[in-house]
């Protein structure tokens, strides 16, 4: 057992440290080697700190959504510059290292995660580059392959993660490329990795992590940054300039799209009254929006305390569809024009097995996932389709936000669950 003991004196701190294993030095704890460290000046105005006209910060983060992705996407060269490009400085002497690269691994843990397995399909797309997925603490308990032509992403909004760090630390001693994605400037991710990118979607209060502390900015501003990413290391194809281009129009215009969900607030705040007494919450989704789906089920789980799992749609007859969960509120997500017939086949299935639907679609799209009417519609703006579940998560962000209220929860101090900081 380590016991670690921190004295603030004079303006300092000290930290001790002791380990039972290695013995007890004499009964007293051991002084460990003196380090400086700077401190961190947090520079946040009063009003960012105040609720102001919300109830919950958890309600405040998630509409401050538009604010932050237009923070994040502050290296965006767009408009009317000729040339569309994405600057990240942190990456600059090592793009052509990881275009070289074996395979990009993405590692992370819970919000995370799932922001970089939505990003992986535009990052492959781009780069040419083989991506996999790791979840940090299997990575370190399986002892997975990393080799030294791989190029490791680890994202973490708190940069201090424990899980994510051992297995940064795995990679580090493989010799692979280490980048690292957080929110936190001067976190141990960001001293320990070889270059990387800060989220800067500004300072979470809320404990669930909604813009990048753990799970609104976290979700949102991390697959903003990590598209940055995909553009940054294909920005050498002519073949992708064209996708490029569209992209880049995307992003600039994803902050006015994000208001535009944000409307929706008095809509889902209905549903969720009608979702009190439900047991049970399955969340589909296909493509891009699997990871949203997974995301969507995760806030569910964490504030609302309600069970809901996130499945891939194409998986629905290996699992929920035998269990015939008739008293669950099903969610599909529906992109426009990419896997549209493969939807409307689970859609038609789950109608014909008596299940009550709902289907989130782009605008316009209504009439064709919904015949006659058949189940509710929730529609949200169109958008580049690497870049649609940044506008597919919100719904189901103020979903969680109100079930959450609606069931009597904590909002600020939601049950068992910690900030996304847990050390070594």
């Amino acid at each position: 057992m380590t016991i670690v003991t921190f004295t603030v004196q004079d303006g300092g701190v000290s930290i001790f440290k002791f380990d039972h294993a290695k013995g007890r030095c004499g009964g007293t704890l051991a002084r460990p080697a003196s380090v400086e460290c700077a401190l961190s000046v947090l520079e946040m105005e009063v009003e960012q700190i105040n609720k102001g006209k919300y109830m919950h910060y958890m309600q405040k983060e998630i509409h401050e959504q538009p604010e932050s992705l237009t923070t994040t996407m502050r290296l965006i060269r767009g408009g009317a510059c000729k040339s569309k490009t994405v600057l990240l400085r942190g990456l600059k002497d090592h793009l052509k290292t990881i275009r070289r690269s074996r395979r990009i691994v993405f590692v992370g843990c819970g919000t995370s995660y799932n922001a970089a397995l939505a990003s992986r399909p535009i990052v492959e797309e781009l780069s040419g580059v083989p991506v996999t997925m790791e979840v940090a603490s299997d990575l370190v308990d399986r002892q997975g392959p990393i080799y030294r032509e791989d190029t490791a992403v680890f994202v973490s909004q708190s940069g201090e993660t424990a899980d994510t760090l051992q297995a940064l630390d795995y990679a580090l001693e493989n010799g692979a490329l280490c980048v690292g994605i957080t929110n936190t400037v001067g976190s141990a991710l960001a001293r320990k990795t070889h270059c990387g990118v800060h989220i800067k979607a500004g300072c979470e209060i809320g404990v669930a992590s909604t813009k990048a502390s753990n799970w609104h900015f976290a979700y949102t501003s991390q697959i903003v940054v990590m598209a940055m990413l995909a553009l940054a290391v294909g920005g050498d194809m002519i073949s992708n300039e064209t996708r490029r281009e569209a992209i880049i129009d995307g992003l600039l215009d994803l902050p006015s799209k994000v208001k535009a969900v944000l409307k929706l607030d008095e809509e889902m705040k209905d549903l969720a009254e009608l979702l009190i007494s439900e047991q049970s919450l399955l969340v589909f989704g296909r493509g891009y929006n699997y990871a949203t789906a997974l995301e969507g089920a995760l806030k569910v789980k964490e504030v609302a305390l309600m069970h809901s799992e996130g499945i891939l749609a194409g998986e629905m007859k290996h699992g929920p569809q035998p269990s015939n969960c008739f008293s669950c509120l099903s969610y599909l997500f529906h992109k426009h024009l990419f896997c549209c017939s493969k939807q409307q086949s689970v859609i038609q299935q789950l109608q014909a097995r008596k299940g009550r639907l709902i289907v989130m679609c782009t605008k316009g799209d209504s009439a064709s996932v919904s015949v006659g009417g058949s189940c509710r519609v929730i529609e949200v703006p169109h958008v580049e389709d690497c870049l649609q579940p940044v506008l597919n998560v919100i719904p189901l962000q103020l979903l969680a936000y109100h079930l959450t209220v609606l069931r009597g929860h904590n909002v600020a101090q939601t049950r068992n669950l910690a900030k996304s900081v847990t050390t070594q």
